[in-house]
C-alpha cells in the first residue's frame, strides 16, 4: 500500500493540485474556456482599468442627460456674461472652470464645455459601435463563406475585399456627405447624418475584419472536428454554425474591440472637416474645429476634447490588447 503523500518544508502554493487536493480537502474542479480567459483578464490591471474607462464612457453617453442636468448646464446654452466682449476668452483661470462650470466655457459663446463633452460622447459611442456591428456582420458572412467553400467563390470575395480596401474612403465620405438629401426613408437633420456615418464606416470597413474570418476559418475546416461532424453526416449549414463559428468568436470579439476606436476616431475625423454631426449638435470633432480658430485666445477649448477623444481610444485599445492576450490559448 502507497504512503500518503506529505507536505513538509515546502509551500503549499508551489505544489501540485494533487498534493494540494490532499491538504485542503478540496476538490478540483475544471475550468471552462470562458472563466480561464476571465481569470487572465482579472490579473491585466492596465486591460482592467482601460475596460472601467469603457464602462464609464459607455454609462455616460446612456445618462448623458441625467449627468448634465445634476452637473452641468444645457450644451447649447448661452453665458455670454462670462466671457470677455473684447477677446473672447472666458473670465477666470483655466478657461473658467468652476464647480458651476467643471470643464469650463467656450470662448466667445460661453456654452458649458462638460455638457458639450457629454453629449458628444452620446454621437462617438452610437456611431463607433453601430459601425462596428455592421462591419462584423457583413465582415464574418463573407469571410466565413469564402473560407469554408473557397474556389472561385473565395477568389471573388477576396478580389472584392481587395477592392474595398483599395477604396479611398475619406474623399468618398466627404463626397457622400456633401450631397446627401434633407430628408430620406423619414430620417432628418442629424438622424440622417448618423446612419450615414454608420453605413459609410461600417459598409466600407468590413474586408478588415472579413480577411481575419477568411483566415481562420480556412484553417479551422481543415481541423478534425470538422473531418468528424462531416463523417457522421452534417451538412455545410450545421458545420457552419455549430463547429466553425463558435470557435471565431474570440477572434471576432477582439478585433471588434480593435475597430471600435477607430471608427471613433474616422466620425470625429469627418465632424472636424465639416461632413459628420450637424451643429449645434456636440460632436467631439465639430468643437475641434471650433477650437482651431480660438486657440490662441483659449487653449483648453483645444486640450477638453482632444483629452476626450485620447482617453476613449486609448482605454478601448488597451482593453482589446488585454482582451486578446486572454483568450489566446497560447498565451501564458
Amino acid at each position: 500500500m502507497t504512503a500518503p503523500i506529505e507536505v513538509t518544508d515546502s509551500d503549499k502554493s508551489a505544489q501540485p493540485e494533487a498534493v494540494l487536493e490532499g491538504v485542503s480537502r478540496k476538490q478540483i474542479q475544471g475550468r471552462s474556456l470562458g472563466r480561464i480567459a476571465w481569470i487572465r483578464l482579472k490579473r491585466d490591471k492596465v486591460a482592467m482599468a482601460g475596460g472601467a474607462i469603457v464602462l464609464l464612457l459607455i454609462l455616460v453617453a446612456i445618462f448623458a442627460p441625467l449627468i448634465v442636468k445634476l452637473l452641468g448646464h444645457p450644451p447649447n446654452e448661452f453665458h455670454q456674461d462670462l466671457v470677455d466682449p473684447t477677446i473672447g476668452k472666458p473670465y477666470g483661470a483655466f478657461g473658467g472652470i468652476s464647480w458651476d462650470f467643471l470643464f469650463g466655457i467656450e470662448p466667445t459663446n460661453g456654452r458649458d464645455l462638460f455638457s458639450r463633452i457629454v453629449y458628444g460622447a452620446q454621437v462617438s459611442m452610437l456611431v463607433g459601435f453601430l459601425a462596428t456591428l455592421v462591419s462584423v456582420i457583413i465582415g464574418t458572412v463573407l469571410g466565413v463563406i469564402a473560407g469554408y467553400f473557397g474556389g472561385w467563390i473565395d477568389t471573388l470575395i477576396a478580389r472584392t475585399m481587395d477592392a474595398f480596401l483599395a477604396f479611398p474612403l475619406l474623399l468618398f465620405a466627404i463626397a457622400l456627405a456633401g450631397v446627401s438629401p434633407n430628408d430620406l426613408l423619414g430620417l432628418t437633420g442629424n438622424g440622417l447624418r448618423i446612419a450615414m456615418l454608420v453605413f459609410i464606416i461600417g459598409f466600407f470597413s468590413w474586408p478588415y475584419i472579413g480577411r481575419i474570418v477568411r483566415g481562420q476559418t480556412l484553417s479551422l475546416r481543415k481541423r478534425e472536428f470538422v473531418d468528424a461532424a462531416r463523417s457522421l453526416g452534417a451538412r455545410s449549414p450545421y458545420i457552419l454554425f455549430k463547429e466553425i463559428l463558435p470557435n471565431l468568436v474570440a477572434p471576432i470579439l477582439v478585433y471588434s474591440t480593435l475597430m471600435i476606436p477607430t471608427n471613433i476616431l474616422f466620425e470625429a475625423a469627418l465632424s472636424f472637416l465639416g461632413v459628420g454631426i450637424n451643429p449645434p449638435t456636440p460632436s467631439w470633432g465639430g468643437m475641434l474645429t471650433d477650437a482651431t480658430r480660438l486657440y490662441s485666445v483659449a487653449p483648453h477649448f483645444v486640450i477638453v476634447p482632444g483629452l476626450a477623444i485620447f482617453v476613449t481610444v486609448m482605454a478601448f485599445n488597451l482593453f482589446g490588447d488585454g482582451l486578446r492576450d486572454a483568450l489566446d490559448p497560447r498565451a501564458r
